[in-house]
C-alpha cells in the first residue's frame, strides 16, 4: 500500500520550527478520532499554549475526506497567528527598549538643566564675591548672558546694572563741568 500522506503534510508545513503531534484513537469498528496539535517552537507567546487541537471524530472514510482540506484551511491561518503573536512580542520588546531610551533622555536634560543651574548660581557666587571685594567692574563682566540664561534673565539684567552704577567715575565718559 502507497499513500501519499506525508507529501500531504510537507505541503502543509510552512517552517522548520512548527511541530506536529497527531494522535490516533480508535472507538469503535467503524468510528475513530484524530487528534491533530500544530505548535510553532519560534513563538515565544505562552498565548500560544492554548490553540486547542483539531479533532476529527467520523468514519475512517469521511475522516479521508476531509482530513486534508480541513488542515490546509486551519493550519495556515494558525501558522499566520503564531507569526503575528511572536511578531508582537518582538515589537513589545523594541517599544521598551524604546521607552528606556526616552527616559534615559529625559534623566540626561535633567542632569543637564541641573548643571546649567549649578553654572549660573557658581557666576552669581563669583559675581557676589568679587562684589564685596569692591571689583565692580570685574564682577559686571563675570555677570553671565541673559541669551545663556532666560530663565534668570531679569535677575542678571538687574545685577548689571546694579554693578554698573558701583564702577569708579570714568574720566573719559564724564561730562566737563566749566
Amino acid at each position: 500500500m502507497t499513500t501519499n500522506f506525508f507529501q500531504n503534510i510537507a505541503s502543509i508545513t510552512t517552517n522548520a520550527t512548527e511541530e506536529w503531534v497527531i494522535v490516533v484513537k480508535k472507538m469503535s469498528a467503524d468510528n475513530m478520532v484524530i487528534s491533530v496539535l500544530y505548535k510553532d517552537t519560534s513563538c515565544g507567546d505562552p498565548a500560544s499554549r492554548i490553540i486547542p487541537p483539531l479533532i476529527f471524530n467520523n468514519t475512517p472514510q469521511r475522516i479521508d475526506e476531509c482530513f486534508f482540506p480541513d488542515l490546509n484551511t486551519a493550519i495556515p491561518d494558525t501558522a499566520v497567528m503564531l507569526s503575528s503573536m511572536e511578531h508582537f512580542l518582538k515589537q513589545k520588546e523594541q517599544a521598551k527598549i524604546s521607552s528606556q531610551m526616552e527616559k534615559d533622555k529625559a534623566a540626561k536634560a535633567e542632569k543637564d538643566k541641573t548643571d546649567r543651574q549649578k553654572k549660573y548660581e557658581e557666576a552669581m557666587k563669583k559675581v557676589g564675591e568679587l562684589d564685596t571685594e569692591g571689583k565692580h567692574r570685574e564682577a559686571w563682566m563675570k555677570v553671565p548672558d541673559p541669551a545663556v540664561y532666560p530663565e534668570h534673565a531679569e535677575t542678571i539684567r538687574g545685577r548689571k546694572s546694579e554693578l554698573a552704577k558701583k564702577f569708579a567715575p570714568d574720566l573719559f565718559n564724564e561730562p566737563l563741568k566749566s
